[in-house]
């Protein structure tokens, strides 16, 4: 079986991507989902966040109140720090469970997608890397459209690599500028060379 990881900066269409793949039967898991599963209720992530950070971010209802996690940790690097240190070995783990399963069913190909696949050294793991990018002025702007202040967008884009650090360290770069159509073909390009060639 073939693992891709899949990366990108916010913004410039790693859910769309993610999306046209399954469209296209094969198998995607999404870092980002696994994030939101683990700090349900009674998740023991839950549990040491609020040890952490304090009771101020877990509402009455017992669910993170994640806006304002989120922006305590965007403006705090050790904040930032300390909540990946509880998340990210078992969001790794997760998705490194779901690709064992996936290759016991024989599958052809998979992807799992990483806003900080090589941030958290992850491409070890795969056969392939793929960014997914778009120019700087798109990004802000489809950032702007889901209610994200500027600062936010600064915030969060500096919290990753450039863009242009990713593209240079991925094996393929979809870019998502021109429209779903152009970027559909160019995945369909890609998905073709790793299904055809060891290691893709």
């Amino acid at each position: 079986m073939k693992v891709i990881g899949l990366t990108g900066g916010p913004g410039m269409g790693k859910s769309t991507a993610a999306e046209a793949l399954r469209a296209r039967a094969i198998p995607v898991v999404d870092t980002d989902d696994l994030a939101r599963e683990l700090v349900e209720p009674g998740q023991p992530a839950l549990t040491e966040i609020q040890q952490a950070f304090g009771g101020d971010f877990v509402g009455g209802d017992g669910r993170l109140r994640r806006e304002a996690l989120a922006q305590r940790v965007f403006a705090d690097a050790a904040a930032r720090e300390r909540l990946e240190n509880i998340l990210h070995p078992r969001i790794r783990e997760k998705w490194r469970n779901q690709v064992a399963s996936w290759r016991a069913e024989m599958r052809p190909l998979a992807v799992v997608v990483i806003p900080l696949l090589f941030e958290t050294n992850a491409e070890i793991d795969f056969d392939a890397t793929v960014c997914v990018a778009c120019s700087a002025g798109t990004q802000h702007r489809r950032l702007l459209a889901r209610g994200w202040t500027a600062a936010q967008i600064a915030q969060r884009i500096a919290t990753q690599w450039p863009i242009d650090q990713k593209m240079a360290n991925a094996d393929f770069v979809l870019w998502t500028e021109a429209g779903l159509e152009v970027s559909a073909e160019q995945l369909d390009r890609i998905l073709l060379q790793c299904k055809s060639t060891v290691p893709c």
